[in-house]
Protein backbone atom coordinates (compact mmCIF):
# COMPACT_ATOMS: atom_id res chain seq x y z
CA UNK A 1 0.00 0.00 0.00
CA UNK A 2 0.87 3.30 -1.03
CA UNK A 3 1.09 6.09 1.87
CA UNK A 4 -2.08 7.54 2.13
CA UNK A 5 -2.86 11.25 1.04
CA UNK A 6 -3.71 13.58 3.52
CA UNK A 7 -7.41 14.03 2.52
CA UNK A 8 -7.69 10.10 2.47
CA UNK A 9 -6.84 10.26 6.19
CA UNK A 10 -9.09 12.58 7.46
CA UNK A 11 -11.90 10.91 5.18
CA UNK A 12 -11.00 8.11 7.53
CA UNK A 13 -10.99 10.79 10.82
CA UNK A 14 -14.41 11.78 9.52
CA UNK A 15 -15.98 8.20 8.84
CA UNK A 16 -14.77 7.07 12.30
CA UNK A 17 -15.65 10.06 14.84
CA UNK A 18 -18.70 9.98 16.49
CA UNK A 19 -19.81 13.15 16.58
CA UNK A 20 -18.11 16.45 14.97
CA UNK A 21 -16.70 17.74 17.96
CA UNK A 22 -14.45 14.83 18.43
CA UNK A 23 -13.87 14.63 14.60
CA UNK A 24 -12.48 18.36 15.22
CA UNK A 25 -10.31 17.72 18.40
CA UNK A 26 -8.56 14.95 16.89
CA UNK A 27 -7.79 16.10 13.45
CA UNK A 28 -6.44 19.47 14.54
CA UNK A 29 -4.43 17.68 16.94
CA UNK A 30 -3.30 15.57 14.57
CA UNK A 31 -2.56 18.35 12.11
CA UNK A 32 -0.43 20.00 14.85
CA UNK A 33 1.41 17.16 15.83
CA UNK A 34 2.02 16.20 12.39
CA UNK A 35 3.49 19.77 11.53
CA UNK A 36 5.73 19.49 14.68
CA UNK A 37 6.95 15.77 13.79
CA UNK A 38 7.61 17.18 10.04
CA UNK A 39 9.76 19.81 11.40
CA UNK A 40 11.89 17.26 12.85
CA UNK A 41 12.11 14.60 10.09
CA UNK A 42 10.56 16.24 7.02
CA UNK A 43 9.53 12.84 5.21
CA UNK A 44 5.95 11.46 3.89
CA UNK A 45 6.30 8.55 6.40
CA UNK A 46 6.32 10.98 9.50
CA UNK A 47 3.35 13.44 8.05
CA UNK A 48 1.23 9.99 7.11
CA UNK A 49 2.23 8.44 10.75
CA UNK A 50 1.39 11.81 12.74
CA UNK A 51 -1.59 12.09 11.11
CA UNK A 52 -2.92 8.90 12.16
CA UNK A 53 -1.32 8.10 15.62
CA UNK A 54 -4.63 9.38 17.56
CA UNK A 55 -7.11 7.59 15.30
CA UNK A 56 -7.87 4.94 17.86
CA UNK A 57 -9.45 7.54 20.32
CA UNK A 58 -12.66 7.62 18.06
CA UNK A 59 -13.15 3.65 19.17
CA UNK A 60 -12.72 4.62 22.70
CA UNK A 61 -16.11 2.98 24.15
CA UNK A 62 -17.32 5.35 27.39
CA UNK A 63 -15.33 4.66 30.17
CA UNK A 64 -12.39 2.69 28.76
CA UNK A 65 -9.18 3.59 29.33
CA UNK A 66 -7.38 5.97 27.02
CA UNK A 67 -4.32 4.04 27.19
CA UNK A 68 -6.45 1.42 25.05
CA UNK A 69 -6.44 4.49 22.15
CA UNK A 70 -2.71 3.23 20.62
CA UNK A 71 -3.73 -0.64 20.89
CA UNK A 72 -7.21 -0.04 19.46
CA UNK A 73 -6.11 2.49 16.61
CA UNK A 74 -3.27 -0.39 15.62
CA UNK A 75 -6.46 -2.90 15.42
CA UNK A 76 -8.35 -0.35 13.14
CA UNK A 77 -5.89 0.36 10.68
CA UNK A 78 -4.60 -3.60 10.62
CA UNK A 79 -8.53 -4.00 9.30
CA UNK A 80 -8.67 -1.34 7.03
CA UNK A 81 -5.96 -2.92 5.05
CA UNK A 82 -3.05 -0.39 6.36
CA UNK A 83 0.36 -1.96 6.66
CA UNK A 84 1.89 -2.65 10.45
CA UNK A 85 4.54 0.20 9.75
CA UNK A 86 1.75 2.43 9.31
CA UNK A 87 0.08 0.82 12.51
CA UNK A 88 3.14 0.77 14.77
CA UNK A 89 1.94 4.86 15.44
CA UNK A 90 -0.74 4.39 16.57
CA UNK A 91 0.45 1.88 19.40
CA UNK A 92 4.00 2.87 19.77
CA UNK A 93 3.35 6.77 21.11
CA UNK A 94 2.15 6.77 24.36
CA UNK A 95 4.08 8.23 26.97
CA UNK A 96 7.81 8.22 25.89
CA UNK A 97 6.89 4.04 25.38
CA UNK A 98 5.47 1.20 27.69
CA UNK A 99 7.97 -1.65 28.40
CA UNK A 100 6.17 -5.15 28.99
CA UNK A 101 7.24 -4.32 32.17
CA UNK A 102 5.43 -1.04 32.77
CA UNK A 103 2.76 -3.11 31.82
CA UNK A 104 2.42 -5.64 33.77
CA UNK A 105 4.34 -3.67 37.22
CA UNK A 106 1.41 -1.39 37.01
CA UNK A 107 -1.62 -3.32 36.27
CA UNK A 108 -2.21 -1.27 32.53
CA UNK A 109 -5.17 -2.41 30.72
CA UNK A 110 -3.43 -3.24 27.96
CA UNK A 111 -2.03 -6.67 26.48
CA UNK A 112 1.86 -7.47 28.21
CA UNK A 113 4.44 -6.38 25.28
CA UNK A 114 6.93 -3.17 24.29
CA UNK A 115 5.16 -0.47 22.69
CA UNK A 116 8.40 1.77 21.98
CA UNK A 117 9.41 3.79 19.18
CA UNK A 118 11.62 2.29 17.48
CA UNK A 119 12.42 4.25 13.98
CA UNK A 120 13.32 7.82 13.18
CA UNK A 121 10.30 8.58 12.10
CA UNK A 122 8.17 6.96 14.99
CA UNK A 123 10.24 8.79 17.39
CA UNK A 124 9.64 12.13 16.29
CA UNK A 125 5.64 11.45 15.93
CA UNK A 126 6.29 10.50 19.65
CA UNK A 127 8.19 13.44 20.69
CA UNK A 128 5.78 15.78 19.05
CA UNK A 129 2.55 14.68 20.26
CA UNK A 130 4.41 15.42 24.32
CA UNK A 131 3.61 19.07 23.62
CA UNK A 132 -0.25 19.19 22.58
CA UNK A 133 -3.13 17.66 24.18
CA UNK A 134 -6.55 17.06 22.89
CA UNK A 135 -8.13 17.97 25.97
CA UNK A 136 -10.69 20.89 26.62
CA UNK A 137 -9.87 23.16 26.00
CA UNK A 138 -7.06 21.77 23.99
CA UNK A 139 -3.42 23.19 25.02
CA UNK A 140 0.42 23.11 24.53
CA UNK A 141 2.64 22.01 26.55
CA UNK A 142 6.50 23.19 27.67
CA UNK A 143 8.84 21.28 27.80
CA UNK A 144 9.58 21.72 31.17
CA UNK A 145 5.42 20.94 32.09
CA UNK A 146 5.56 18.01 29.97
CA UNK A 147 8.92 16.96 32.28
CA UNK A 148 6.68 17.33 35.37
CA UNK A 149 3.86 15.51 34.61
CA UNK A 150 5.92 12.25 33.21
CA UNK A 151 8.06 12.46 36.35
CA UNK A 152 5.30 11.05 37.93
CA UNK A 153 5.77 7.66 36.27
CA UNK A 154 9.41 7.19 37.39
CA UNK A 155 13.02 8.55 36.96
CA UNK A 156 13.07 6.24 34.09
CA UNK A 157 10.57 8.02 32.19
CA UNK A 158 12.04 11.77 33.13
CA UNK A 159 15.25 10.37 31.67
CA UNK A 160 14.34 8.97 28.28
CA UNK A 161 11.97 12.81 27.68
CA UNK A 162 15.17 14.69 28.80
CA UNK A 163 17.24 12.76 26.23
CA UNK A 164 14.82 13.75 23.64
CA UNK A 165 14.57 17.35 24.32
CA UNK A 166 18.89 17.04 24.49
CA UNK A 167 18.02 15.59 20.83
CA UNK A 168 15.12 17.51 19.31
CA UNK A 169 14.71 20.77 20.82
CA UNK A 170 11.56 22.22 21.85
CA UNK A 171 9.34 23.67 19.27
CA UNK A 172 8.54 27.22 18.40
CA UNK A 173 5.43 26.15 21.21
CA UNK A 174 4.57 30.48 21.35
CA UNK A 175 3.97 30.54 17.58
CA UNK A 176 1.90 27.04 17.68
CA UNK A 177 -0.19 28.28 20.75
CA UNK A 178 -0.63 32.38 18.93
CA UNK A 179 -1.83 30.28 15.90
CA UNK A 180 -3.86 27.48 16.81
CA UNK A 181 -6.02 29.79 19.68
CA UNK A 182 -4.47 27.01 22.25
CA UNK A 183 -3.37 28.01 25.77
CA UNK A 184 0.10 27.64 26.50
CA UNK A 185 1.25 25.47 29.87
Amino acid sequence: MDLPTDDEIRALHERLAPDEDAFERVWTHSLIVSEMATGLLDTDLVRAGALLHDVGVHRLRPGESYLRHGILGHELLLAEGYPEHLARFCSHHTGVGLTRDDITRQHLPLPPADYLAETPEETVVMYADKFHSKTTPPRFYTAASYAARIARFGADKAAAFAALVDRYGEPDLETLARRHGHELH
